[in-house]
Parts: structure tokens; sequence; C-alpha cells
């Protein structure tokens, strides 16, 4: 490639703008761009809304930053390595897409925007979060998944209003303590990291609907994890289990052994279970719970 990208930004399409990028801008087009690139802007169900993905991108146009009045930014699918700090002055931001990229670190400015709800960064280089994200207290919807994250700071405790997390396919040993404390979760994703175990504070999380940790190193699973009485799936799938709670039978809304990946129910394929258990799972769901019930 010709060189790291120009910041400047033109209303042409991704091959026209390397072009211009290759040959240089005037000054004038220069003091153009953030009016070029707010007529690229939509209103999209009533929010402000600009799609800079599959631009071509490595670094994030200049004028991008004038756009205060941007409420959905998507800068997916591009080559970005760093956000600026200037992300803070985007104070209206609702979605903030920036999956696919070659990001290692968020800047720590991120926590002024304390309008955002959704943060998709998923497929990325980050080994870290900045302490800062917790102050984006609004947040309901957080993607982190397919990264090299290893631990959570203990101020995401204060995301008390997000209901879907994903953390999948990082490097988690243990679950984060915070994530304990994220009482609204509906939607929990850890499947692909290296857990070993659930600590008995997942009874915490008793909004929980769909909890998937398939693809880990559990041995066994909290007798505590019963006591989540909204659980429709859970995915165990690919672990180290030999034995199951004798309380599973709580968890009436589960319902069914569960083959395909979405599907509602219980899923445990691919388990060293003790073979009594692998044959009355023969039965079903009802068969299993049974067999497990105490007395």
């Amino acid at each position: 490639m010709g060189g790291r990208q120009s910041r400047h930004f033109t209303d042409k399409g991704p091959k026209e703008n390397q072009a211009r990028r290759n040959s240089g801008v005037s000054r004038a087009e220069s003091q153009s761009s953030a009016d070029r690139i707010r007529k690229r802007a939509t209103k999209h169900l009533g929010y402000c809304t600009l799609s800079l993905a599959r631009w071509g991108l490595e670094e994030i146009p200049e004028e991008l930053w004038e756009l205060r009045e941007l409420q959905k930014l998507n800068m997916s699918l591009n080559f970005l390595c760093e956000v600026p700090s200037s992300l803070g002055a985007l104070q209206n931001l609702v979605v903030l897409n920036l999956w696919g990229n070659q990001l290692s670190s968020l800047p720590p400015e991120i926590g002024l925007l304390r309008n955002l709800r959704v943060l998709f960064a998923y497929r990325n280089r980050l080994t870290e979060v900045p302490d800062e994200l917790g102050s984006c207290t609004k947040l309901e919807v957080l993607t982190l998944a397919n990264n090299q994250i290893s631990t959570l700071p203990t101020n995401l405790s204060s995301l008390r209003r997000l209901t879907k997390l994903n953390l999948s396919h990082n490097h988690f040993v243990h679950i984060p303590t915070c994530v304990y404390t994220m009482r609204s979760l509906v939607f929990l994703h850890l499947a692909g990291n290296r857990l070993e175990n659930i600590a008995n504070q997942i009874q915490d999380l008793v909004n929980l609907k769909i909890l998937i940790m398939e693809g880990n190193h559990l041995h066994s699973l909290p007798n505590t994890l019963c006591s989540l009485n909204h659980l429709e799936l859970l995915n165990v799938d690919f672990n180290e289990l030999h034995s199951l709670p004798a309380e599973l039978y709580l968890l009436q809304r589960l319902e069914k052994l569960a083959c395909h990946p979405m599907d509602k129910g219980l899923h445990i394929v691919h388990n060293p279970l003790l073979k009594p258990i692998q044959d009355v799972m023969q039965g079903g769901f009802v068969a299993l719970c049974n067999y497990l019930k105490p007395g």
C-alpha cells in the first residue's frame, strides 16, 4: 500500500478516496471535508447516523470529530489501529461500531460518551479495556468477542443497565468479578475462553435467560446456578464436566436437551459425563432431572 492513509475525507467512494490520498488534497478541500462527511450522515429511525464501514480506512478522518450531532457511528471492517482521544467529543453517540479492525486498545476518553448504549468492538486485537468505560453507565449492549482480553476493570460493575455481554473467544481464566454485579444481564456469552469454574455469585444474575459457556475447561457447575429460574438456554458443550448438580430440575425453563447452537434448552454434548448420566440422557431432560433429583 502507498503509505498511511490521509485523515482527510472526500465524498467519493473508497477507491476514489485512495486515489486522492495518493495525490494529496488542497487546503480548501481540507476545510470543506467536514461538510462533505456531514452530507454522508443520514437520519435513520430518528437517529443521526454515519457509516464509514468498509472504507479501507487506516486512520479516522480528523473532520469526523466536528460532527458533534452524530448518534450512531459505524467504522467497522476497516484497518484502524487506533481510535484517538478526540472520540470523547462525540458525546451524543448512542451506538458505536468498531468491530473488524486492528485496534489494540480503546482510548480512556470513551468514558465521556455518557449517552452510549451499544458498543461493538469485537474482532480486534484488544488486550484490555479502559477503566473509564465504566463511566458509560447507559450501556445496554457490550460486545468484546474475538479479542485477547484476560481481565476486566472492576469499574465495569457500574454498568447496571447492561443486558447483553459478549466476551467469547478471549483469554479469560476466571469470570471477571464485575460481571457478577451486572444484575440486568439477560444474555452472557463466554464461549471459547479458558474458564475452569463458575463462582457461586452466578446466582446474582437473576434476570439471565441465555448463558453460553461452551468450549471452556469447566469441571463442574455450581449448585447456585440452578437458582436462575429465568434461564432458557444453558450451553456447556465441549467442557470437562463429569457430573451435574442435583438441583438441575429447578431450571424448569430449559425444558429439553438441545442440539442446534441457539435452541433453547440444555446443551451438554462432548463432556466426559459419567456413564450412568450418559445413559439416562437418552430419555431427555426430564429423565435426567429425575435421575439427579435427591430422594
